[in-house]
């Protein structure tokens, strides 16, 4: 099975999102090992939509600025990516 790296650690790290509903009846959301990760939406599918988009960005930005990201689940975006041999395939 092919593990796309990037795919994977997005749907790891948005299953372990934590949402509330607020107050005023809007929810808001966030992903605890990745801090900074939270977003807002009028219903919960919107909220679900930004903090995955906010997720993305917040990735890209830590890659190009060099940051450590935490590892999720098996996904660990500050490795080397590993290469097979093209005998291997």
């Amino acid at each position: 099975m092919i593990k796309y790296i990037l795919t994977g650690y997005i749907e790891s790290a948005l299953s372990q999102a934590e949402y509330s509903k607020l107050e005023d009846g809007t929810f808001s959301g966030r992903i605890p090992p990745c801090k900074g990760v939270i977003a807002f939406g009028k219903t919960l599918r919107e909220c679900e939509r930004e903090l995955q988009s906010t997720l993305e960005d917040w990735i890209l930005v830590g890659l190009k600025l060099d940051h450590p990201l935490p590892a999720i689940d098996d996904y660990d975006l500050n490795r080397e990516p590993a290469y097979e041999s093209m005998a291997a395939m």
